[in-house]
């Protein structure tokens, strides 16, 4: 009885900490949106937005009876089009030009790292890379090789989550390896450990699958305070 006691407040935290990442991952998915609206991605400013679809500020907050221009949400979708009858108020050509020129940059301001040496990985699966992280996008890498590949942790910590409840991630795992840092393993054939399990950096967590994917292979995300990241200044050169 004991054991079950002191087991329940952790439950507790395990499934709380699975409905909030699960909250988080939807909001940043890769669902699409219609023509005319846009995404709010990690980072994004309404002033970075207004400049990349080429309306202004003003336009942005008058579409979508904003109240705090400052006040936007990660997975929150905007009107980038004029409503039926309504125009633009200016057409910001110098700043859409700028925008068009500048590709590099954007990309480049949208790749975000882990500080060095915050955290050190292990390759999650044997395979190739077939898909990189961009910040853009990809907020995560593809490791393609042949069903039941085993997928491993990439660093120590605790099943946050275990299923496949989350749609467009297949069998999904995510561990949480500290108050920073966890990592996404999607798309998996198999399942082999269960939410609150503590797992050892290398364990075999899952097989590699193509659950909710077109194509067998891993999709494997690093986040850090909560924004996907590069993995690859964490991972050891292949």
């Amino acid at each position: 009885m004991g054991a079950s006691r002191a087991g329940t407040p952790f439950r507790r935290w395990a499934g709380t900490l699975g409905i909030a990442l699960l909250l988080l991952l939807s909001a940043c998915g890769t669902t699409k949106v219609q023509p005319g609206y846009y995404r709010v991605q990690s980072g994004d400013t309404l002033t970075q937005i207004a400049r990349k679809q080429g309306a202004s500020v003003s336009d942005l907050v008058r579409w979508n009876k904003l109240s705090n221009a400052n006040s936007i949400e990660v997975g929150q979708v905007l009107r980038v089009e004029p409503p039926a009858g309504q125009a633009r108020a200016s057409t910001p050509s110098k700043a859409r030009t700028k925008a068009q020129s500048t590709p590099k940059s954007t990309s480049s301001a949208r790749r975000r790292t882990a500080p060095p040496g915050a955290i050190s990985l292990v390759w999650p699966a044997q395979g190739k890379v077939t898909r990189g992280y961009d910040g853009s996008g990809s907020n995560g890498i593809v490791i393609s090789n042949s069903t039941g590949t085993p997928v491993v942790a990439a660093a120590q910590g605790t099943v946050a989550y275990s299923g496949s409840g989350l749609r467009g991630y297949g069998h999904l795992v995510i561990v949480k390896h500290n108050a920073s840092f966890l990592s996404i393993y999607a798309h998996n054939s198999k399942l082999l450990v269960k939410e609150g399990q503590r797992v050892s950096q290398g364990q075999k967590i899952a097989e590699m699958g193509n659950s909710d994917s077109k194509q067998v292979g891993l999709y494997f995300e690093l986040r850090y305070d909560g924004q996907a990241v590069d993995p690859a200044g964490s991972l050891p050169p292949k």
